[in-house]
């Protein structure tokens, strides 16, 4: 039900963003203003975002099969990290643009850039608020949301810039907006790129590795750990594996038992939901927590 939820949100989105685009384009070539296009061309970008999250959305949701063991909640990582680079790319290339206004301004029909920059505040305004609900547990759906807010945020400095335009005929301010707005996005976009890459890379989600040891080896049945790998699967799944030395005649329930007790109590300390773990008797029991690869 809430999949079907996110789907609809998806799909409506994606219509509103392209109603607004076509809008943009055309208020920004009749009024000849840099901030409007700019703004049409960041949402182009969107609906090409949107339908990237979207398919990625889908994706994700097939079950495991043998070719993807673990899934396709991953399709929904990689679709964060390309919105991310699209959007930093596009946002560098509009600060260009409009450092060259600076020295060259043009005239801007303020009056229509205006019209068309409230139409475009609203609608993106209400794209934000359909994807905010669940943008905060799902990476992909926050790096849609992220796409809406710059957005948002870029019509109302288009906004500002036509109001300016119109009543004070200031033609600097529409480049001054668009490299206001191309900072923000930028700096938005290096932080969904770099948690999804972080993801992507298998990188310890900021897991205290010293707190793993001390809860692994507070088990009596423990008396080492070592060739330990923490990482973020998903946005739902934080994945561990590791070697423990245990004691001596250990049969395999009692391991079995072992196991489930660690694992509960990571899963409650930590947030680690999915513990795999290896009995070793004499092998690794000098090995340290971290073993480079050419040891593993």
């Amino acid at each position: 039900m809430k999949q079907n939820k996110i789907t609809s949100k998806y799909l409506f989105v994606t219509i509103l963003n392209i109603v607004i685009t076509l809008a943009e384009f055309l208020g920004g070539i009749f009024s000849g203003s840099l901030a409007l296009l700019s703004d049409a061309v960041h949402n182009l970008s969107d609906v090409a975002a949107i339908v990237i999250s979207f398919v990625a959305h889908l994706i994700g949701q097939k079950d495991r099969d043998k070719h993807k063991t673990f899934g396709y909640q991953r399709a929904e990582t990689l679709a964060a990290f390309t919105n991310g680079v699209v959007l930093f790319v596009i946002s560098f290339f509009l600060m260009i643009e409009a450092f060259e206004r600076f020295s060259k301004p043009q005239e801007v029909k303020g009056q229509l850039m205006l019209i068309i920059a409230v139409i475009g505040l609203v609608a993106n305004g209400i794209s934000m608020l359909v994807m905010k609900h669940d943008s905060s547990h799902n990476l992909n759906v926050r790096s849609t949301f992220l796409h809406m807010l710059s957005d948002a945020l870029s019509s109302v400095a288009v906004v500002i810039g036509a109001a300016i335009i119109y009543f004070w005929k200031s033609n600097l301010v529409d480049p001054l907006m668009t490299l206001l707005v191309s900072i923000f996005v930028m700096f938005e976009a290096y932080k969904i790129t770099k948690k999804a890459a972080n993801i992507l890379m298998e990188s310890n989600p900021n897991v205290d590795l010293d707190e793993v040891k001390k809860i692994v080896l507070a088990f009596p049945e423990v008396t080492n750990l070592h060739h330990l790998h923490v990482w973020r699967y998903s946005d739902d799944l934080i994945m561990m594996d590791a070697h423990v030395n245990v004691t001596e005649k250990m049969s395999v329930v009692q391991l079995e038992q072992l196991y489930m007790k660690i694992g509960q109590v990571l899963k409650e300390k930590l947030g680690i939901n999915h513990v795999t773990l290896q009995a070793e008797y004499q092998r690794g029991l000098k090995e340290n927590m971290i073993v480079l690869n050419k040891d593993d």
